[in-house]
């Protein structure tokens, strides 16, 4: 058994860490030292993502009383396209160091902006556009889980992983 499942049970461990990155927790008084490398990957990948978010927010502009379709769009594609790429970084590839800080955390991360939506959302409240405010509110969360799960199935078809293996 190894040193994680001893400390954490059944518990589930990223798989990109190695008992080396782990910390050692009270007893063994340090934790793991940071990785600044690891920091400079995610921090690419947001830039790019974040570069990609506002060219989408110049090609669907919206007042303060509209629906917010750039935000809707970036937050439902980030949860159709980070479905399919936990598929392939924990199925498919494997792990890889910066595979999924770059591509999840970097580039998704920077991509999606859940802050944004809710400001939106409270800013519909606040301009007396209820109906919209909810349909946004309650929409995003429904179409997003469900481009989640159309991710995962399809990264998963065009893998060849049935249900049951995954």
């Amino acid at each position: 058994m190894s040193a994680s499942h001893e400390a954490f049970g059944d518990l589930p461990m990223d798989p990109d860490l190695t008992v080396m990155d782990e910390p050692v927790g009270a007893a063994g008084g340090h934790a793991t030292h940071r990785r600044w490398d690891t920091a400079l990957v995610i921090a690419a990948g947001g830039a790019i993502g974040g570069g990609l978010r506002w060219l989408l927010n110049q090609a669907l502009p919206h007042g303060t009383d509209g629906f917010p379709w750039s935000t809707f769009v970036e937050n439902v594609t980030g949860c159709l396209i980070l479905g399919a790429l936990m598929v392939f970084l924990l199925d498919v590839w494997g792990p890889h160091r910066y595979a999924r800080p770059f591509l999840g955390i970097g580039i998704l991360g920077g991509f999606t902006t859940f802050s944004a939506y809710t400001v939106e959302t409270l800013g519909l409240l606040r301009a007396e556009q209820a109906p919209t405010a909810f349909a946004y509110l309650f929409g995003t969360v429904i179409v997003g889980l469900l481009a989640t799960w159309t991710g995962i199935a399809v990264a998963r078809k065009a893998a060849g992983i049935s249900p049951r293996q995954a």
